[in-house]
């Protein structure tokens, strides 16, 4: 373990961060920073779990959002996703929309059995590329009582069918015929053959496949979304264990991502309930308002005026930390019994609904 400490945003002294290590129920070793708010000894803390962007590590967004929910009061872990960064898993930057949910979880599993944790308060935070994990996370496991997402993708979505579902059905075919060939190829070599997660076509309409080319200078004509994604992965929080911009996910990593539709289940969340926060300028913002069409109540969904898709990784004065902070407050609430006035009147409180009995 690493002695130097490479987050790529300000640390806040008053928080102190413990690396953890943890399994998930497939026997891989996870990697986790825990960050501990002032005094989480002396009392029962709500937790929140962050992961995200995809291809990101724990030093950079999802550490920021841990270490900001630490500081209002919460036990926060950012973590590792399996193959990546710090975490296990033989082949090295591979995803799996399964196991990253699993991850989920198996942090839920982590956090629950520290002593200074209320069991009943575990929220779920997704960022980019992780929300359709959290989402699906929540969706089965009921210990998650609360899931809020940031700049939402749906990496199922988005692989299978393109950014704004603009494949065609021969397109479709195009990159199946290539990740089936692919496979194939690594078959013969014994290897895995680094390539983008994305397919774009050329101008003879065929798949662009081998690795992303990340240029040293940003061109004056580049497209906005890139530009933004190039500033944040290359320059100011750039990590030499993320995948975006620094390595390449393998080249076949796409198939799972075509068989398991990740927003299938969101329905499922229900009665527990989710946030769904999305820049207005952002180019992924169609991911959020179709989410937030598709679950079921309680539901919120927020857009931050101004922002772009990755002003929500690290812009403090775009991200809505008050707003999370309130959502995992008000919706985490535990069971209570609340007497008064001497009668047998009393409230039963649990994410944010009141019912009132006699």
């Amino acid at each position: 373990m690493e002695n130097k400490d490479t987050r790529t945003f300000e640390i806040n002294p008053k928080i102190e961060m413990k690396k953890v290590r943890f399994k998930n129920r497939y026997g891989i070793m996870l990697a986790g920073d825990l960050y501990l708010p002032e005094g989480y000894g002396e009392k029962k803390n709500p937790a929140v779990i962050v992961s995200g962007p995809f291809g990101a590590v724990k030093e950079q967004a999802s550490g920021l959002y841990a270490q900001e929910l630490a500081a209002r009061g919460f036990v926060s872990m950012a973590f590792d996703p399996s193959f990546g960064g710090e975490s296990g898993g033989e082949v090295r930057n591979m995803a799996s929309p399964e196991i990253f949910t699993e991850d989920y979880s198996a942090a839920v599993d982590y956090v629950g059995l520290l002593p200074y944790v209320d069991r009943e308060r575990i929220g779920a935070i997704g960022i980019c590329g992780l929300s359709g994990m959290a989402i699906t996370a929540a969706g089965t496991d009921t210990r998650i009582k609360a899931v809020a997402t940031l700049s939402m993708y749906d990496m199922s979505r988005d692989m299978s069918r393109g950014h704004m579902d603009y494949y065609t059905d021969e397109q479709r075919n195009k990159i199946k015929r290539y990740l089936s060939g692919q496979r194939w190829k690594d078959a013969e070599t014994g290897t895995f053959a680094p390539g983008s997660h994305e397919i774009a076509f050329d101008e003879n309409n065929e798949p662009v496949t081998g690795m992303m080319e990340v240029p040293e200078k940003l061109p004056e004509d580049a497209d906005p979304a890139f530009a933004a994604f190039y500033h944040y992965y290359a320059e100011r929080a750039r990590h030499p264990r993320a995948v975006n911009f620094v390595s390449s996910w393998t080249a076949t990593m796409p198939v799972s991502f075509w068989n398991f539709p990740l927003m299938a289940n969101i329905r499922e969340v229900s009665p527990r309930p989710i946030l769904l926060v999305a820049g207005e300028n952002a180019h992924s913002r169609y991911y959020s308002e179709d989410a937030y069409a598709a679950a079921a109540e309680p539901k919120e969904l927020m857009i931050i005026p101004g922002a772009d898709h990755v002003d929500l990784y690290d812009n403090r004065n775009k991200i809505p930390f008050d707003k999370l902070e309130r959502f995992f407050r008000e919706r985490m609430k535990p069971v209570s019994i609340l007497f008064g006035n001497g009668k047998k009147k009393c409230e039963r409180i649990r994410n944010g609904i009141i019912t009132e009995g006699r």
